[in-house]
């Protein structure tokens, strides 16, 4: 865009006071030095103010924290401009998340046998600490061992969930399970795995996710959050010409040796300071644990445990 604008192009980032969830700096790098127009908005826990209007254009239950920065920055955002593009749509199709790479491993993992596995990774992992509370790399390993040994479409449903089936088993009656046993929600990722028709790990797992988590949540998050504030979102990696380009590419082109995105970093590179490609992906993390915990304790606690709920 900085390369086909006679004007200098201008760019919106959203970020918090909590160092762990801000990538405000990279943006501004890289604003910089393609020769933006910088702007930025702070996210603080009096945004969750917001709900209200949320839920209202939302109007079904919508379990993606991060549609709360979506709304501010699509809500600055245009009082500049009228139109946006986004990103949306480049990692599901170049093969962006970590968990690409964890379901080539597991890949690799169910080759040992199992007593192998057993005795010397996952007794082990599993008798590390670690919490609930807070991502380690200690919690990712012992995530990945419990699902390693699952189906595709399994071992994938339980990596993307964030309750898990024995919370399930508490909270649900037994007349709903059984009513709900054969909906299960990794029995639809597995028509997806099912119709890659023999594809690899990567390129079955980047069709799932093009099916289900990005019409379905993505997509939904950016369209209802840009519209309630009259602003047009585009998102130019889902150009159809895009897609089928990126599903036509080998898989070791997308992720290499575990390195994700493998291509598009490659050209990206051309354009924008390397060391912002080459970092760890943050992805569009909320601090809504501190926030819960902290400054809207008072607020949870009316909310979720009123005579009303």
């Amino acid at each position: 865009m900085a390369q086909e604008s006679d004007d200098p192009v201008k760019t919106f980032s959203i970020g918090f006071d909590e160092q762990d969830f801000s990538e405000l700096k990279y943006a501004r790098r890289v604003a910089k030095h393609v020769g933006a127009e910088y702007n930025e908005f702070i996210v603080r826990p009096n945004a969750m103010d917001v709900l209200p209007t949320l839920v209202e254009h939302y109007g079904e239950p919508y379990a993606d924290s991060s549609a709360i920065p979506t709304y501010y920055v699509s809500k600055e955002t245009r009082q500049h401009v009228t139109v946006a593009l986004n990103g949306d749509g480049g990692d599901e199709s170049f093969g962006g998340y970590e968990r690409y790479a964890a379901m080539q491993l597991a890949e690799l993992y169910q080759r040992f046998p199992g007593l192998l596995r057993k005795a010397f990774l996952e007794a082990p992992v599993g008798m590390l600490p670690s919490s609930e509370l807070k991502r380690t790399r200690i919690r990712d390993v012992q995530r990945f061992v419990m699902a390693a040994n699952l189906p595709r479409n399994e071992r994938y449903y339980y990596w993307m969930s964030n309750i898990k089936d024995r919370f399930k088993d508490d909270l649900y009656t037994s007349e709903f399970k059984n009513a709900t046993r054969e909906n299960r929600p990794f029995h639809f990722l597995e028509q997806w795995y099912k119709q890659a028709n023999g594809a690899g790990i990567l390129d079955s797992t980047l069709l799932a996710d093009q099916m289900t988590y990005l019409p379905n949540d993505l997509l939904v998050k950016v369209d209802i959050a840009s519209m309630a504030n009259s602003l047009e979102a585009r998102s130019p990696f889902l150009d159809h010409k895009v897609i089928e380009f990126a599903a036509s590419l080998p898989e070791n082109l997308k992720m290499r040796r575990f390195q994700t995105k493998y291509l598009l970093k490659k050209v990206a590179a051309r354009l924008v300071p390397k060391d912002v490609i080459y970092r760890q992906k943050m992805g569009f993390g909320v601090p809504i644990g501190k926030w819960f915990r902290g400054e809207m304790k008072d607020f949870v606690h009316s909310v979720l445990l009123s005579e009303k709920l």
